[in-house]
């Protein structure tokens, strides 16, 4: 067996081994495994079935790592992403007022479009015309956007006719924990402690089961059935006008997440260098795996920059996502486990990744205003508008606007002039 897999992930030619590999598996499962436990959570608000939302959420994970492994062989973890199941949830759903089913097929339709414009090579054209300003941009206004909905699922903002927003009751079992789940993640993550997400989720909800907070439901069990989410997606209604822009902005989002890791990592293992043209296989497997997510239920998969963990650990194959991939299968077994996890739990882990997507603030041009303004905007409008939609038409339209004034329109590629206009009619045609 040892020499099938040396043979069929490359190995020697890497410079690694299976222990290391497998090592660098477990510890980027570990640093992604959060994802089991907060996903059916988002995703539930909906009305989406909790235990079916996990089982496609591990089996997505499980099938996204399967084909980086043996398609692009590197060492790269997928998983549903952050942000873009809250915006699923909490903007499509929650504030447009569509159903999930409709937004299952939004998911759908993106990833196939998604998929047409990596094979096409439109989508790296894309990449090179969106400005590094907006993409950093609407990186830290997505980590805002998941800090108020961390705040405000811990009671530590709450709502207020006069101020918009205040301070909660923080003397309260849910706050409390939060805090407490929140510091406990920073300092084990400040000490490089591996998983030290999962571990904060675990700890609290040990503590809030302790203290007769939340209840325990066991930790093994038979995976729930699939059947409530599986397949339920309403392709039809989602091309319907009203949602061809948010097709739009899951395309978008999915570009900026899932490449930006993708390439941040493979230069960390310089895999860059010793095979460009894996870098398409990589995109490609990123883009069939939205599809398949969608189809079991759950909202887009990408790249996870946790994979980073696993590279520092030596992973270079993709007998590393291999390992990922059968890990995930293993967390079907855990569905009592994840039942158990309260809200308290899951905001501080909420709240840290979003501190971490703030860190994307220094990319920024802050010396020009024509660069910093539309950006800042940006990242103002998702969280203050509930919605990542808005933020990014503002940071395009804007962008385009105040180049072109100061007599800079030759920097704006026309990539940006494209989306710029889209978001514009979006706004004049549909007043949404």
């Amino acid at each position: 067996m040892g020499k099938i897999l040396k043979k069929l992930f490359y190995l020697t030619e890497n410079k690694t081994n299976i222990r290391t590999e497998l090592i660098a598996g477990l510890t980027t499962f570990l640093a992604m495994s959060y994802i089991i436990f907060i996903n059916p959570e988002i995703m539930s608000l909906t009305g989406m079935n909790k235990d079916s939302v996990f089982v496609a959420t591990c089996l997505a994970a499980s099938i996204g790592s399967l084909i980086m492994a043996f398609t692009a062989n590197w060492p790269i973890g997928m998983a549903p992403g952050m942000g873009l199941n809250a915006f699923f949830s909490f903007t499509v759903v929650e504030s447009m007022g569509f159903s999930w089913e409709q937004a299952l097929g939004v998911v759908f339709i993106s990833g196939i479009i998604f998929l047409v414009l990596t094979i096409s090579g439109i989508r790296s054209w894309l990449i090179q015309g969106i400005p590094k300003t907006l993409q950093s941009s609407t990186v830290s206004g997505i980590g805002l956007f998941l800090a108020i909905i961390a705040l405000s699922q811990a009671d530590i903002v709450v709502s207020n006719p006069i101020t918009k927003v205040t301070i909660g009751n923080l003397n309260a079992y849910n706050p409390l924990l939060s805090i407490f789940g929140f510091l406990l993640i920073a300092a084990l993550d400040a000490a490089k402690i591996r998983g030290s997400i999962i571990i904060g989720i675990l700890s609290v909800t040990l503590l809030s089961i302790f203290i007769g907070h939340s209840e325990f439901k066991g930790i093994f069990a038979v995976p729930p059935s699939l059947f409530p989410t599986f397949m339920k997606l309403n392709i039809t209604s989602a091309l319907s006008i009203g949602l061809l822009d948010i097709i739009l902005i899951f395309i978008l989002v999915e570009i900026f997440d899932a490449t930006g890791t993708l390439i941040a990592i493979s230069k960390r293992a310089k895999l860059l260098n010793k095979s460009k043209n894996r870098l398409g296989y990589a995109l490609f497997a990123d883009s069939i795996t939205i599809v398949i997510g969608s189809m079991l239920g759950t909202s887009s998969t990408t790249a996870f920059i946790e994979s980073a963990t696993g590279v520092q650990a030596g992973g270079r194959t993709g007998l590393t996502a291999l390992t990922i991939s059968l890990l995930f299968l293993a967390a079907l077994f855990v569905s009592p486990l994840a039942a158990s996890v309260p809200i308290c739990a899951i905001s501080p882990a909420l709240l840290y990744v979003a501190c971490l997507m703030m860190r994307e603030l220094v990319e920024i041009n802050w010396e020009d205003i024509t660069e910093s303004a539309p950006a800042s905007l940006s990242v103002f409008m998702i969280p203050f508008t509930y919605s990542i939609a808005n933020g990014l038409a503002f940071g395009f339209i804007t962008y385009t606007i105040l180049k072109s004034l100061n007599g800079k329109y030759y920097e704006i590629h026309p990539a940006t002039w494209l989306v710029s206009i889209l978001f514009a009619l979006r706004y004049y045609f549909l007043n949404i």
